[in-house]
């Protein structure tokens, strides 16, 4: 009896080199976002429908549910929210669209500044801790007790810091940077400190620095860790520039067309809406350039490390 492997067995898998299998997760995340909007927007309608056809009180049991809240002044449709993109924003004004597009970029280059800040001090101090195990028992602490501070709290007093520096451009991106650092110190901390212990002896076997261990060790070890923080960063920044353009008195921003819509809510709340909708995609937005710059950054590492 023959040993040799038969030749459609070469066959199929010279079929299978020659066409790899395709990632299809990019598509199944694409439609499973596509049918979470279509639940919640199902979900948003049924419930006006429900109270218009019960007057906003449904009864329950013995009880009377005040279904108010889901009233055309204080819920608008969807269709009615996306169509407020179109009328004017202000009388004899441009459209909403183009208001909120100027915001957006306005709030979007204050984020990415705050980002860059906090994403660099991050990784200095997770860079710090790891070499420094006093520091990072004596230091680490007070980082993580920094974060249970309410960022409405802090975000006035950056304000007035700022100003009594002659800085209050920089407010805001500082306020988004404090919402940034923390989660790129903890996990490049952890990426870089994860390090294979026979990889790490290897290297100072050969009398390698820290330094040289720090670049060609640790950093390409930790870059699932950092990317991984920093897509947390890219939403936390744009939440952290909407909220300090709040008091900042700054109007120019979505946090200042927040403010202005919130005025006027109970005339026209699609408004105030569509703001809130501007202000996810600018999320939205970052974090898929985050994600995309991922995808290039950590395959060229690995295909570098090849």
């Amino acid at each position: 009896m023959s040993d040799s492997v038969p030749q459609d067995v070469y066959a199929a898998s010279s079929v299978r080199a020659e066409n790899p299998p395709v990632d299809t997760s990019g598509i199944r995340t694409i439609v499973v976002m596509a049918l979470m909007v279509i639940v919640v927007a199902l979900a948003w309608e049924g419930l006006k429908a429900l109270g218009s056809a019960n007057n906003y009180a449904l009864p329950i049991g013995g009880a009377t549910l005040d279904f108010t809240f889901v009233n055309d002044t204080q819920l608008p449709h969807i269709a009615a929210i996306f169509g407020s993109f179109v009328e004017p924003a202000q009388r004899n004004g441009p459209p909403l669209a183009q208001v909120l597009f100027s915001a957006s970029v306005v709030t979007l280059g204050r984020a990415v500044s705050g980002f860059v800040m906090g994403a660099v001090l991050g990784g200095l101090l997770a860079i710090l801790f790891t070499h420094s195990a006093l520091l990072q028992r004596g230091l680490l602490p007070y980082v993580v007790a920094s974060q249970t501070v309410p960022i409405l709290a802090i975000a006035p007093m950056v304000v007035v810091w700022m100003r009594q520096a002659q800085l209050p451009h920089l407010a805001v991106p500082v306020i988004a940077a404090y919402l940034t650092f923390f989660p790129v110190t903890i996990y490049a901390l952890r990426g870089l400190t994860s390090v294979p212990p026979t990889s790490l002896e290897l290297m100072r076997s050969y009398a390698a620095t820290p330094l040289q261990i720090l670049w060609k060790l640790r950093l390409p070890n930790a870059l699932p860790h950092i990317f991984t923080a920093l897509k947390i960063s890219a939403t936390a920044s744009v939440v952290g520039a909407v909220i300090g353009e709040l008091p900042s008195g700054l109007q120019d921003g979505l946090g200042g067309a927040i403010l202005n819509f919130n005025q006027y809510y109970v005339q026209s709340p699609p408004r105030l809406w569509a703001t809130i909708v501007a202000a996810a995609v600018v999320g939205i937005l970052f974090f898929v350039v985050v994600a995309v710059s991922e995808r290039i950054v950590v395959r060229w590492s690995r295909n570098d490390s090849d």
